[in-house]
């Protein structure tokens, strides 16, 4: 089990499809960004998503069968191409030689907060430690004032709160979906923090 199972059970059952769904959209920009052996190779990877998602608002998915998910799961709960498009976007400062991740984290959570109808901010404490977590380095890992969530918000920012956790307190970093990062959720859920 992963961090991600815990909180799509914050999630409501009818957006978890589309929760998945976007999630393995940024997994597949993650495995570009970081697993480009050069930053201008990453960039291009990241271009050609970008296109092809845009794209998804005027044309049909090209045969490419995470495309052709998107295309079916997406739109049709409110996200258009062009705002899948910014995510990918969104993933270009990672390559950059001084990185930041906020980028990704805030548009990922612009996109899940659509999903459930709120306007979910933050997102770079949860970019920072996932990203951490895939590169096995720390360097990634800032400590982040916490900021309250309100509750529509909070299915989303869940995956801030276990990213301050991993900021605060472990590296290496905690096992996923332990009793002690369930806790957290809860601890967010209620009360925000």
């Amino acid at each position: 089990m992963r961090d991600r199972d815990l909180v799509r059970l914050h999630w409501p059952e009818s957006r978890r499809p589309a929760f998945d769904t976007l999630l393995a959209l940024d997994d597949r920009l993650a495995e570009v960004a970081l697993g480009a052996s050069q930053p201008a190779l990453g960039a291009i990877k990241l271009a050609w998503w970008h296109d092809q998602l845009a794209a998804l608002d005027t044309q049909p998915a090209p045969p490419e069968p995470l495309l052709a998910r998107i295309a079916a799961e997406l739109p049709p709960v409110g996200l258009t191409g062009a705002e899948l498009a910014a995510l990918a976007e969104a993933w270009q400062p990672i390559l950059d030689e001084e990185p930041d991740p906020a980028p990704r984290g805030s548009a990922l959570f612009a996109l899940l907060g659509r999903l459930i109808g709120a306007e979910a901010r933050g997102g770079e404490a949860f970019s920072r430690a996932d990203l951490a977590r895939r590169s096995g380095e720390s360097a990634w890992l800032k400590r982040l004032d916490v900021i309250p969530s309100p509750r529509p918000a909070r299915p989303v920012t869940l995956l801030d709160a276990l990213g301050r956790r991993d900021s605060a307190r472990f590296w290496p970093p905690e096992p996923e979906a332990t009793p002690g990062r369930s806790w957290t959720l809860i601890r967010h859920r209620l009360t925000g923090r």
